[in-house]
This record gives C-alpha cells, sequence and structure tokens, in this order.
C-alpha cells in the first residue's frame, strides 16, 4: 500500500540525511581544540561551538527536517517499506556526496553494495506496490496508475 508522494517523501527524508552526514561531518572540525577542565564544562563549550558555527548549523537543521518528514511518513507508510529505504538511500547518499566532496569512496566492493543495496530497494518498492495492485484488485476497488 503505497503511493508515489510515499516514496517521494521516503526519497527526500534519503536525501535530507544522506545529503548532509559529509557536510555535518566537516562542520565538526575543529572541535577536537575545545578543552575544559571538568566534563560538564567541556560538553557547554563543545554545545556552543557547534551551534554557533554555520558550516555545522545549516546541515543539522536540514538533518532533523528530514527526521520530521520521516516520521510524518511512518504514519501513512508501512514500516517493512519505509525503513529500509530510507536508511539504505541515506546511506548511498552519504556516500556520494562524500565522494563529491573528496572523501575516499571504498572501491569496487562500494560499487558493489551500493548496486545490491538499490536493487534490494527496488524489490521493496516493486513488492509493495503489487502488493497494493492485488489488494485493490481483490477488493473489487480499482486503483489510480
Amino acid at each position: 500500500m503505497v503511493s508515489l508522494v510515499e516514496v517521494l517523501c521516503l526519497v527526500l527524508v534519503a536525501v535530507l540525511w544522506g545529503c548532509t552526514n559529509p557536510f555535518l561531518k566537516r562542520g565538526t572540525e575543529g572541535i577536537e581544540q575545545v578543552k575544559k577542565e571538568n566534563t560538564f564544562l567541556q560538553f557547554l563549550a563543545e554545545v556552543k561551538f557547534l551551534f554557533l558555527n554555520v558550516k555545522y548549523l545549516i546541515p543539522f537543521l536540514l538533518n532533523q527536517s528530514g527526521s520530521l518528514v520521516y516520521y510524518f511518513t511512518l504514519a501513512t507508510t508501512d514500516l517493512s517499506l519505509a525503513v529500509p529505504v530510507a536508511n539504505s538511500l541515506s546511506f548511498l547518499l552519504t556516500l556520494l556526496t562524500g565522494k563529491l566532496l573528496g572523501e575516499e569512496f571504498g572501491g569496487k566492493r562500494a560499487v558493489g553494495g551500493m548496486v545490491l543495496t538499490m536493487t534490494g530497494i527496488s524489490l521493496c518498492i516493486t513488492s509493495s506496490i503489487s502488493e497494493t495492485e492485488s489488494t485493490g484488485q481483490q477488493n473489487g476497488t480499482q486503483l489510480d496508475p
């Protein structure tokens, strides 16, 4: 029981999560220089460093907006589809975005893993769409293409 809107929402979630991860990593550069005398002050200084750092804050807010879309999408989407699609695609987009930013890619094994992941996601979506169509036909309802 999946609609095109639900799939597009899950893809949006994956884009917001996956594409922001390498930017979040870059935004934290320099946090290791933050030093305070006790654990609590260290924590506060690190939070201050992160939330006053625009290179971290913008990707963080985009990433969290992806979480909002995800939770709203979960209300109508089957969990057996939503979780693998959102998480797998976000992983792939993290790899691709990192590569575009000059990070190490992982070679042939990473490409093979991406192909297998995309195949699995395609099977999940196809299976869910087929299930919806057969359920609609059994109930005597006509589904829109």
